[in-house]
């Protein structure tokens, strides 16, 4: 069983700010494979379950808010008996522009507070991640950018973005194969 997890925050604030492309993409996916979001307090957070073909998937969003993500992942991933090698992460990233796509198999949290978290409750930063680019500023302060909305032209870049990461996840669900998910990310 896979455990896709979109980061992000909850409220109606925080939706479809920069620091929710997780969300945002996981949404996306969720709609694809016609599954809906139940809030699971046991889990702290939203989970769709998913069965495509005979394999399955579990589609999480964190309620803990960004900096504590891995709170709800860990009891997902004990409940579940989820091995880590069935775990990928979907987060934003400064430091690429928006709407870029790049699959990691393991790396720093690089400052990113969600991914801190998810490293600290797996005690590995040996995890499947997908970061999707959400450019920076550097005249706005960083907390501010990554809570504001997007740029119509950077909406329209994360846009396609969740599209082509949701497809890529879809296929990944089906074919279960690192290196089809690795060159399907970078077409």
């Amino acid at each position: 069983m896979k455990l896709i997890v979109g980061l992000g925050n909850i409220g109606k604030e925080y939706e479809h700010t920069r620091h929710n492309v997780g969300f945002d993409t996981i949404d996306v996916l969720a709609s694809m494979l016609n599954v809906s979001f139940k809030e699971e307090k046991a889990f702290k957070g939203s989970i769709a379950t998913v069965n495509l073909s005979g394999h399955k998937a579990i589609l999480l969003k964190p309620s803990t808010y960004m900096n504590l993500s891995g709170d709800s992942l860990i009891l997902v991933m004990k409940y579940y008996k989820i091995d880590i090698d069935d775990l990928i992460v979907i987060s934003d990233d400064l430091d690429m522009v928006a709407g870029k796509v790049r699959l990691r198999f393991k790396g720093s949290a690089g400052g990113h507070n969600g991914l801190k978290s998810i490293i600290n409750n797996l005690q590995t930063d040996s995890f499947k991640r997908i970061k999707i680019g959400i450019d920076k500023d550097k005249f706005i302060p960083i907390v501010d950018w990554v809570l504001g909305h997007p740029s119509p032209s950077d909406k329209e870049a994360l846009n396609k973005s969740y599209i082509h990461v949701a497809e890529v996840l879809k296929d990944y669900i089906l074919y279960e194969d690192d290196k089809r998910l690795a060159t399907k990310i970078a077409n």
